[in-house]
């Protein structure tokens, strides 16, 4: 354990630093509460911090698991590694594997859908439900959504434009809320903060390129989703996300039926942040019941 940076609100992000050592860096994450796992997967371009609402609603009850994938958030950012989903999912994985958990219920959002299910797969025994947010898993070149960006920034310019003039962060992040006021300045500064430097963008540009590079990595794991079948899920969809927005949600819900399924009207990519009650309420109802 060591300090927080000093951007950090401690009060908005009130949990002690933890940190899993990798063979490329560190690892860090958040472990809050005792009980039932619930893990926390999170995506692009964002980190643990988006999961700070409902860790502190939920840790009176679950323990609560939030990794920071290697370079985002507070984890290390080494130059020159992989940082591909695949390589995201390996280090996961190892670092699932050194907490011991079985009867895990994963809570998904983004990239963290592919990353979390490629090692609950591989772990189906000790899964337990399923929650996602606005997130896919089958072939990203599938997706128009998807692909459609990929294409058109997927080279030397786009690579300019994400690492030199912070596009994800100063355009695409804030272009997914539904409410912009909701992105309230000391919010978006725990956002822009670990992403200071032309060098530490450069895992986001990895992973925008990786909707092309790994579309077959993420169409494998989707061929997989029969295992889920039997576990518990719940869908909890912000409506006015423009990336994945209802038709992604209904993708969802033809392939899990007996899936319980919120939309949440108004919200766009990140609904635990723009409304964190109603998806705190919706989740705790969940684990209840199951």
């Amino acid at each position: 354990m060591t300090s927080s940076p000093s951007w950090l609100d401690t009060a908005e992000y009130p949990f002690p630093p933890r940190f899993f050592e990798l063979e490329e860096g560190r690892m860090h994450y958040i472990d809050e509460g005792r009980g039932r796992p619930l893990v926390f997967v999170h995506g692009t371009p964002t980190w643990s911090f988006e999961w700070r609402h409902l860790v502190k609603a939920l840790s009176s009850q679950y323990r609560c698991l939030a990794p920071d994938h290697l370079g985002f958030g507070l984890s290390d950012k080494p130059a020159g590694i992989d940082y591909r989903p695949e390589a995201h999912a390996r280090r996961f994985a190892a670092w699932m594997r050194s907490l011991d958990l079985d009867d895990i219920t994963f809570v998904l959002h983004d990239f963290g859908g592919p990353i979390g299910l490629a090692y609950g797969f591989e772990h189906i025994q000790n899964v337990r439900s399923v929650i996602v947010l606005n997130s896919w898993l089958w072939n990203s070149r599938e997706e128009k959504s998807l692909a459609g960006g990929a294409r058109l920034l997927a080279n030397p310019l786009g690579r300019f434009l994400y690492e030199r003039a912070n596009l994800e962060m100063k355009v695409i992040l804030p272009a997914a809320y539904g409410d912009k006021r909701k992105l309230t300045p000391a919010v978006y500064r725990h956002y822009l903060a670990p992403f200071d430097t032309p060098s530490s963008r450069a895992p986001m540009f990895a992973l925008l390129c990786s909707l092309l590079d790994s579309s077959d990595w993420f169409g494998d794991l989707w061929k997989r989703r029969d295992a889920l079948g039997s576990k518990p899920m719940l869908l909890v969809w912000g409506d006015s996300d423009p990336v994945f927005g209802p038709k992604t949600l209904h993708h969802w819900h033809d392939a899990f039926p007996g899936a319980e399924c919120h939309s949440i009207s108004g919200a766009g990519h990140w609904p635990h942040e723009e409304e964190p009650d109603k998806v705190t309420s919706l989740i705790a109802a969940f684990l209840a019941r199951t």
